[in-house]
């Protein structure tokens, strides 16, 4: 159990409800054909999953003086896991995440597809290290990378993908949601970095809030929230036709979007920034069941 809590295994469970409803409820509504197996595919959610989860060990390891002092209750390095078993565990998470990365580009003669892998590997070793701790640079660099969870399953199916009426409608979605995925992950990373200002102080980082102070970082959030806002109205407009997507997506998505924008302007207290968290995580979670309703859009309205 121990280890389930120290890879963050709920965010791994997003994570593969992101990359399952991608490929079997969004791109199957466009192509009846698939580039990936079901075979290859599980490699990829594997190499996903595996360097992801090895990306939450090594920020843990390179977090514990700061999470003494930020969350103490959810300290699991030197509580739970041992510092040694934890560099034990990044390693073969990133040594599966590796082989399993190449492996699936050669065998769907993308090889170049590696990169992908290989450079998310560096990357989250240097959020880890050091980007975390500069104001925004921390914040854009794991809004990319969530990003990317939706952006690697299209990329391996698009050999599929040839020039139809379908795909500007394909387009046209998928970029819906790498911005949706974004603007979530970035607001939410502003938040997180707003619960943390007090470790992140004594241990000479330079986040967002330690620069320009939590009411001023709350107020960047507010921003990137109401861009989300706008997005998603644009999308609902572009929709309206679709009474089914547009109400779900009021109620589950645009509604408490809208309640999370309020409560963080007027925010006062920690403890709601922590709740806030929570509910854009609430939010994300819906986004992306949200996939599940384009098998019944009419691609025309698109």
């Amino acid at each position: 159990m121990a280890i389930l809590k120290l890879i963050r295994y709920k965010n791994l469970l997003m994570v593969l409800l992101t990359m399952v409803l991608t490929k079997y409820a969004l791109i199957k509504v466009f192509f009846d054909n698939s580039h990936l197996s079901v075979f290859q595919f599980f490699i990829l959610v594997f190499s996903v999953l595996s360097i992801t989860a090895s990306g939450y060990i090594i920020n843990d390891i390179f977090d514990i003086n700061a999470d003494k002092i930020n969350k103490p209750q959810k300290l699991f390095i030197e509580v739970l896991v041992s510092k040694k078993k934890a560099w034990i565990f990044y390693f073969l998470g990133i040594l599966f995440g590796f082989i399993t990365g190449v492996y699936i580009s050669l065998t769907t003669q993308l090889p170049y597809y590696s990169f992908y892998f290989i450079g998310t590997i560096g990357i989250l070793f240097l959020y880890s290290k050091y980007l975390k701790k500069i104001a925004l640079i921390g914040n854009l660099t794991i809004a990319v990378l969530c990003t990317l969870v939706i952006y690697l399953v299209v990329e391996f199916e698009s050999a599929y993908f040839i020039k139809n009426s379908s795909l500007v409608s394909l387009k046209i979605v998928f970029v819906a949601y790498y911005i949706f995925s974004f603007l979530t992950t970035l607001i939410r990373e502003i938040i997180k970095d707003i619960e943390d200002i007090n470790g992140d102080t004594k241990l000479n980082a330079h986040t967002l809030p330690i620069l320009i102070g939590r009411k001023r970082a709350s107020k960047v959030a507010f921003f990137f929230a109401a861009v989300l806002l706008f997005g998603l109205l644009l999308i609902l407009q572009l929709l309206h036709k679709e009474i089914i997507f547009v109400t779900y997506s009021v109620i589950f998505i645009v509604l408490p979007l809208v309640y999370f924008m309020y409560v963080l302007w007027k925010i006062e207290s920690k403890r709601e920034y922590s709740k806030l968290s929570k509910l854009l995580k609430i939010i994300m979670f819906f986004g992306i069941i949200s996939m599940i309703l384009f098998n019944f859009i009419d691609l025309k309205n698109i």
